[in-house]
């Protein structure tokens, strides 16, 4: 196995130098990751440098048994300092976690969400709690909460119209490794975010409408320097 992720490894970079597709890439780092067999449809993210802002994505949809590429790769943000090593990720770092994690329920600003995903629509009450001290860490509150610090998942701005949680850091929770990771829309200059993954409204509409309730979904976030 150690040989074939080399491999791999070698061979994301050579197709970077001689010019070859981001859906290439994605195929080689799914099929290196023996977790994939877990899943039936994969949001792939990476950057070229794992302390890069800004990151190629691409969906991929297992049918009988191969990977197929379902949308051809477009921009997304990710931290503000990049992708973490593995296993570093931590609160507060700004950076996105590296692995493969289960894609959960979404929350929207419409009352009713284009997706068949189980959806919530958001309002002033809706929090994901972020301090690290409190017993509700990295979980989703709606109403009063005891923590010091939490992110409001109702804005004023585009970021949160539609966000998808990353399951990172859930099952279970570990005090301090990090919180409040969503799949969201990014604004019209891809600001960084402080680790979640963010792409262009249109597209996120996509995925929504792509992905299914009764499939397997997941996300998986690395750097190519990083494997």
């Amino acid at each position: 196995m150690k040989k074939f992720i080399l491999s791999t490894i070698i061979s994301c970079f050579c197709l970077f130098a001689f010019g070859q597709s981001a859906e290439d890439i994605a195929i080689q780092l799914v099929s290196a990751n023996p977790q994939n067999k877990q899943f039936d449809q994969l949001v792939v993210v990476f950057n070229q440098k794992s302390s890069d802002a800004n990151a190629t994505l691409v969906g991929l949809e297992k049918k009988k048994g191969k990977w197929l590429v379902q949308f051809k790769a477009i921009n997304a943000s990710v931290g503000r300092n990049g992708i973490a090593d593995k296993e570093e990720k931590i609160e507060g770092d700004g950076k996105s976690p590296n692995g493969l994690f289960e894609l959960g329920r979404v929350f929207g600003y419409d009352e009713l969400g284009p997706t068949s995903l189980n959806y919530t629509q958001s309002n002033s009450e809706d929090k994901w709690i972020d301090d690290a001290e409190a017993a509700d860490y990295n979980t989703y509150v709606r109403g009063n909460t005891a923590a010091k610090s939490f992110e409001h998942l109702k804005l004023n701005s585009i970021d949160y119209k539609y966000c998808m949680v990353i399951e990172y850091n859930t099952k279970p929770v570990v005090k301090g490794k990090g919180s409040a990771i969503f799949f969201h829309v990014a604004d019209e200059k891809y600001t960084p975010t402080s680790g979640c993954v963010a792409i262009a409204e249109n597209d996120m509409l996509n995925y929504l409408q792509w992905l299914m309730p009764n499939k397997k979904r997941g996300i998986l976030l690395t750097s190519l320097n990083n494997l």
